[in-house]
């Protein structure tokens, strides 16, 4: 992890610097935008009992694995109401055991890619035009693709171009970015959302929003990777796409404190397999790429949920559900989900940039699922050649604490996993994590 190390502390020269350049200006209307993030997580767990393993098991031995992102985001503003967006992106290292054998992932930086060394690559390119629809505008401070100015607060937007699908459905303010928040797969989004992207994240889409002060609803349209976790995209539209649906209300809970309820849905088709049919087909070593075919389709609900406690302190929740007849194609091994969790600022010990917050999530597969796996089946994140199926349980507690003001901050978190991969046969397993996040 040397190249990691010296990209870190690069990293946070230029962060440091840039940030005691900074002037803030509260009304400043940007014509160009420049943003910075870099992150870092180290990730440590002990040896844990196994019966077994197969090819893709989170390994039963001593880990320890790194993980880094260096993100640049460049936006400049075209005409009334139209911006673009570029973000060059280098990621490197590897998740615990390679990204395999457990569902809610440990590291939300973590990427399913064959090399550990850093690649670099472009995340985003996206044009977005927003139409006001009513002459009333709220000041937007300047952020990551946010050009800070005044912007309607009831509007129509169009967003086309390659993106991170999750940065506009899912979210939460408590628990939706591995960089600052919790870290597992299962917490930073509905895990049962297989959403569309390529193997870093990142797919082109259009995509059709209606804002207003109480209410939002999104369509995007999106492609699809030509392999399951595949990084090249299938431009065949037709045949394989993603169409995903968000209705957002924002409400004023009964002691006056906010909170927001999330609808998504979504329906993909694509030459996706039958685990079924690839039970048929082999019963002694089903082969889920065997039954591949244009026209199977996955589809799936998802709530989500956040309301505010008290001035520091706020709850999520999330549920989520898939058909789980055919395989996972780019997100997680997940046809059932159900998290929940706290996060509050370090308000009351005078760090109020802090954060700390515990979480639980638990999963599941469906019958199908299930028995494809107990065959010997392999997805392209479970596999352990057998299976004594049982719920996954991820326990996850993490602090965070500003070190620089508003640009570095170090996290330490610690992760309980019961039935890795869903398999009673293996584990529990511990695992310690170590992040700096820098940004400006």
């Amino acid at each position: 992890m040397q190249k990691n190390t010296t990209i870190l502390l690069i990293s946070l020269f230029f962060v440091t610097f840039s940030t005691r350049a900074q002037q803030v200006d509260s009304t400043k209307e940007e014509k160009f935008s420049c943003h910075f993030q870099a992150t870092v997580i180290t990730q440590y767990k002990p040896g844990f009992q196994a019966k077994y393993s197969g090819p893709n098991s989170l390994s039963p031995k001593e880990e320890t694995q790194s993980t880094i992102t260096s993100t640049l985001y460049a936006g400049a503003k075209l005409w009334k109401g139209a911006s673009v967006y570029l973000n060059p992106e280098i990621s490197g290292g590897s998740g615990l055991s390679s990204t395999l054998g457990v569902a809610d992932a440990t590291n939300g930086e973590a990427f399913r890619v064959g090399s550990a060394d850093p690649k670099i690559y472009l995340a985003r390119l996206f044009f977005r035009q927003v139409f006001a629809l009513d002459k009333n505008v709220v000041y937007q401070p300047s952020d990551f693709n946010q050009l800070a100015g005044y912007v309607p607060t009831k509007y129509f937007a169009v967003t086309v171009g390659k993106v991170g699908i999750a940065d506009y459905f899912d979210a939460n303010s408590y628990s939706h970015d591995p960089r600052t928040q919790f870290m597992s797969w299962g917490l930073m989004d509905n895990g049962a959302w297989d959403y569309p992207a390529n193997t870093r994240g990142y797919t082109p889409s259009v995509m059709l929003e209606y804002v207003t002060p109480k209410n939002e609803l999104r369509y995007a349209l999106s492609l699809l990777p030509t392999v399951a976790n595949g990084n090249d995209m299938d431009w065949d539209i037709g045949q394989s796409n993603s169409s995903t649906l968000e209705f957002t209300h924002h409400y004023t809970a009964h002691h006056g404190r906010p909170g927001t309820i999330r609808l998504l849905s979504f329906l993909e088709t694509t030459h996706m397999g039958n685990y079924d049919q690839s039970i048929a087909l082999d019963p002694t070593a089903p082969d889920i790429t065997a039954t591949g075919k244009y026209g199977n389709v996955k589809y799936g609900f998802g709530i989500n949920l956040e309301e505010e406690l008290t001035d520091n302190m706020g709850f999520f929740a999330r549920a989520s559900w898939n058909d789980g007849n055919t395989e996972t194609w780019a997100f997680t091994e997940v046809d059932q989900s159900i998290s929940f969790g706290l996060s509050s600022k370090g308000t009351q010990w005078k760090r109020i940039d802090d954060n700390i917050g515990l979480a639980f999530v638990t999963s599941g597969i469906s019958q199908p699922h299930r028995d494809y796996l107990k065959d010997g089946g392999e997805g392209f994140m479970l596999g352990d050649g057998n299976l004594n199926y049982g719920l996954e349980h991820l326990l996850e507690f993490y602090y965070s604490a500003e070190v620089v003001k508003n640009s570095i901050y170090v996290s330490g978190a610690y992760q309980f996993v019961i039935n890795p991969g869903y398999n009673q046969d293996r584990g529990p397993v511990n695992v310690f994590s170590v992040r700096v996040h820098a940004r400006i």
